[in-house]
This record gives structure tokens, sequence and C-alpha cells, in this order.
């Protein structure tokens, strides 16, 4: 299955950063009490993007776990290194990773490895999922994050009431507790999943229309059976406006949950 799938690193990190600043809780602090990386511990976080999650396993680990985050985005690896020579982290690095072909690492390699957001658009799950049960140790375990069918409702109502259309298939949600789940357990010994709920609470309407823009860019193809080109896109953003308007003026606020499922598997 080829995910017709692009986003701009831009529009990437202005939705992380819209999370941390109106969510109520701390998808990281979720992260690590499912995980516990220890002292010692090989890790490998693929789709790292800009080393978020890489940093958090060293901070937790006080720098005395070995890190490795893995992207096909240059940009973005240019970001994580840039992040990591401000910090000086000596245990963790930086590579390219395309989870579409074979990992550049031998058998048996890691304690765990992670994904947040990033490994359920494997254009082939069995081959993508079958490589990170290759690297992992007997034991070791992966652990991969994404967004849940329900997964901000208010967002999806309020683009369908302003577009009149049905909302394109989401590559992650809409495959998330099937196909993916599915796969990873063929893989591995033990398999669960769990949920994460992050209710986004935006006091005004415009920052709630940065995350719009920052979903449904002009050039994320995701989006481009809804408009054609600039003037479309920036049409359908005037009325998802309107519409978040007035949703606000009756509510007071709005509020976009966002329900996020982990796939935890032992190998």
């Amino acid at each position: 299955m080829e995910i017709n799938y692009q986003e701009t690193s831009k529009d990437l990190l202005k939705r992380i950063d819209i999370h941390e600043t109106y969510g109520a809780r701390n998808i990281d602090l979720w992260n690590t009490e499912v995980l516990q990386p220890k002292p010692g511990y090989k890790i490998l976080d693929v789709g790292c993007g800009a080393g978020k999650q890489c940093f958090l396993y060293s901070d937790y680990t006080k720098g005395q776990a070995d890190v490795t985050g893995g992207d096909f985005s240059e940009e973005l690896l240019g970001k994580a290194r840039a992040k990591l020579d401000e910090r000086g982290d000596k245990n963790v690095r930086f590579q390219f990773l395309d989870f579409n072909k074979p990992f550049a690492f031998e058998a048996n390699t890691f304690d765990f490895v992670s994904s947040a957001f990033a490994i359920y658009y494997a254009s082939d799950l069995q081959f993508t999922f079958g490589e990170a049960h290759r690297v992992i140790k007997p034991g070791g375990r992966l652990f991969v994050t994404g967004p849940l069918p329900e997964n901000k409702q208010m967002f999806y109502d309020i683009i369908k009431e302003a577009s009149n259309q049905d909302i394109p298939p989401m590559p992650g949600s809409s495959r998330f507790k099937g196909d993916i789940f599915n796969t990873i357990s063929a893989f591995f010994s033990h398999t669960e999943l769990l949920t994460f709920e992050n209710p986004l609470t935006f006091p005004q309407v415009a920052p709630f229309v940065e995350y719009v823009r920052a979903s449904l860019s002009e050039d994320r193809k995701l989006w481009t059976s809804m408009f054609n080109g600039k003037e479309e896109y920036e049409a359908l953003i005037s009325k998802i406006e309107q519409v978040a308007t007035r949703w606000f003026e009756r509510d007071g606020k709005l509020v976009m949950t966002k329900v996020v499922g982990g796939i935890l598997a032992t190998k």
C-alpha cells in the first residue's frame, strides 16, 4: 500500500508546539511511564524527526542509554543534529533511515524500538515491522504510537461542516487498530493496545485555525481531494474559520481531544 502523503517539517513542528501549548496532558510523560528506559539500554527511534523522543530517553536515563534516531528527512535530521550540538549529549546519534528499506543494523541489537506518529505510514507493513522485529533483542520491546479512529473528532466535524465533503481516509487512524495491530501481533510474542487521551482547549479561534493550516497544508497530498490550488485552499480555510467561530461563540471554547493509541509488543 503506497501512502500518498506529504507534509513539511514546519507544519509538523507547529502541530507539536500546539499540542504542548494547549494540551492538558503530557504525552512524553506517558511514553516514559510505559517504556521506563534504563541506563545501559540500546534504543532506536524510527522516524525520529527533530529528535524529541531521543532526547526524552537521554534525559530519562541521565545520558546513560545508547540512543539512535533515524529519519528519511534530511531537513529534520539537520534540526535534530543542531539540537544535539546545543545539548552536547554524547550518547545520542542521528542517521538516515528509510523504514521502507532494510534497517542498517545487525539483528538483536536494541532493547526497544519506538516510533511516534511515523512508522505506521510504511508502504509494506509486513516488511517494515519485520525489520523492527529483526533488530530488537529477544525479550525486547516495540512501541508504536499513532492516532486512533476517534482522534480529534471535533477537528474533523468542523471541516466536514465547512466543506460538505467526506473526510479522506487517514493513513494512520484508519488502519491503526486493524492492519497495523494485527501485523505487529503476528511478529511478536505479546502485543497490547494502550490509549492516551489529551484534550486541547483553544481559548480563541486563531490557534485552532493555525492547527488547521498545519494539518491541511496546501502541499500535503492527503487533503488535496478537498481543494485544487491555493485559491481553493484559502477558500476552504475561510469556511473552516467561520464554522469554528460559530462553535466558539456557542460553547465559549474549542476542545479537540487527541486520542492516541500505543501498540506495545514484546519479542
